[in-house]
């Protein structure tokens, strides 16, 4: 009999353990589908105020002198402008980014910042910055036919390992990707974690990225 009880106790467990981990699988599989199951509260209420942000840091840019500057980036920094199929091929690409706004008294309410390198891979699922000091790194999920999501962490300096996704809510990134030309695309990340209101990175497929058109860029050139 106790021999029994044993056994029934140790299938239990077996039973309870595997339906455990049988549910994490099935939230781990979730999570890297859906970008509403991935990504933090945090982010989640950031990205439903991306607009806001959007129209809140072009007029502290306009209203602090650089209208000219912002006025010369054209439909990159058009909110409205959208292409279908935003998905990023898989290949090297320029990038570079536009701060807009400022969330304190001590930083400039435009900065652009020279091109860098990126890359994407993973079948358009995997973006990260090759150079510069603060590099970001994440994962890139479909939202709908005109946009996706990136989430990820942002890498400092010589750091050569990035937190994980949610681990440092200072670090974590989350922002909207979008087609602007036949070979440009934009994430517009709202409400950063330091200085601006809202970060626009450019992102310029290079002539050896496959599935591009040939055709020239939407936004401004490199200052």
């Amino acid at each position: 009999m106790r021999g029994g009880k044993r056994c029934s106790l140790v299938l239990m467990l077996g039973l309870t353990a595997g339906g455990t981990g049988i549910a994490h699988a099935a939230r781990r599989q979730a999570e890297a589908v859906d970008w509403r199951r991935a990504a933090t509260e945090e982010d989640r209420l950031r990205l439903r105020n991306w607009r806001d942000a959007w129209m809140k840091g072009l007029r502290q840019a306009r209203a602090g002198g650089w209208a000219t500057d912002v006025a010369a980036l054209g439909e990159l920094v058009n909110p409205d402008r959208s292409i279908a199929e935003p998905g990023l091929p898989d290949g090297d690409y320029r990038c570079r980014t536009i701060k807009l706004g400022s969330q304190g008294r001590g930083t400039l309410t435009y900065v652009a910042y020279p091109y860098f390198r990126c890359r994407v891979s993973d079948g358009g699922k995997q973006l990260v910055k090759l150079t510069g000091s603060q590099r970001l790194t994440g994962r890139l999920y479909p939202d709908t036919d005109a946009r996706s999501i990136f989430l990820g962490t942002l890498m400092l300096g010589d750091e050569e390992r990035s937190y994980a996704y949610g681990q440092d809510r200072a670090r974590d990134m989350a922002g909207v990707l979008e087609r602007v030309g036949e070979r440009s695309w934009r994430i517009a990340f709202p409400y950063p974690s330091y200085e601006s209101i809202l970060d626009v990175v450019e992102l310029v497929a290079d002539e050896g990225t496959a599935g591009v058109g040939a055709g020239g860029t939407a936004g401004a050139s490199g200052t």
